[in-house]
């Protein structure tokens, strides 16, 4: 099943050439929900079909019943997996959220290959945000670890270790950063398009989170975060930190 609209529009992203930073126009078909999600939405959009249809079995009462519910999960499967339009900031030494969502905490962090002196910085995703996930810097993926584990609360800190995670490592030439897409206690499944040595863009796409999660950064000591917790964050254009 494919929904989607047509439209052009413009966008910034950090492209370096001849030693100065310019605007990309780009023109594509935008589709209005995210091909992360296809294959579950179909899967609902079957299950809603087959409960409207075994509706008409029972009662009134019931049948109102089962068809307002199979309506709900229609809607709101529509709105979870929407993937709305961002403005990349041409800001060329900034880093960018790669969630929607809120800051769940700044803190130092003690990482195996950026040091004790690294930043932690945590986004918590309810199943309300766009769970479209984002390229934070532009650079080379340098790492790509998945790792299997449980499904703690995402606001718990024991999931930054112990959930399912996916980890990611970028390097731009000046700076490395690291970050995690972490399954939550809904969040049973992590989508990540990306492959080890692949260039990408900050503000791309490139996977995401489904029904809920945590996605964690680390910064090496040279970076300066300019959020902090309680922050409100957008995929693709709130900054983050400055190198």
């Amino acid at each position: 099943m494919k929904i989607y609209f047509t439209f052009f529009y413009r966008y910034k992203i950090n492209n370096y050439h001849g030693g100065s930073y310019h605007e990309i126009t780009d023109h594509r078909q935008k589709e209005m929900f995210t091909p992360y999600g296809k294959s579950t939405m179909i899967k609902i959009f079957l299950l809603c079909f087959l409960i409207g249809a075994g509706a008409l079995l029972f009662p009134l009462w019931a049948r109102i019943s089962l068809l307002l519910t199979a309506g709900i999960a229609i809607l709101f499967t529509l709105y979870f997996f929407r993937d709305p339009k961002r403005n990349i900031p041409a800001e060329p030494r900034a880093i960018l959220a790669p969630a929607d969502g809120k800051i769940l905490l700044v803190q130092q962090h003690d990482h195996n290959v950026l040091g004790k002196s690294s930043t932690l910085v945590s986004i918590f995703m309810s199943p309300f945000n766009v769970h479209v996930n984002r390229i934070p810097l532009s650079g080379k993926v340098i790492h790509l670890r998945y790792s299997p584990g449980q499904f703690l609360m995402a606001f718990d800190a024991r999931s930054m270790e112990s959930n399912e995670r996916m980890e990611i490592g970028i390097d731009n030439g000046e700076i490395e950063l690291f970050f995690n897409q972490v399954s939550g206690f809904l969040a049973r499944r992590i989508v990540c398009k990306l492959q080890s040595g692949e260039t990408v863009k900050a503000g791309e796409r490139f996977g995401m989170i489904k029904f809920g999660s945590r996605v964690d950064l680390i910064f090496p000591s040279s970076v300066s975060v300019v959020v902090q917790p309680g922050q409100i964050t957008r995929a693709g254009e709130t900054i983050l930190a400055r190198y």
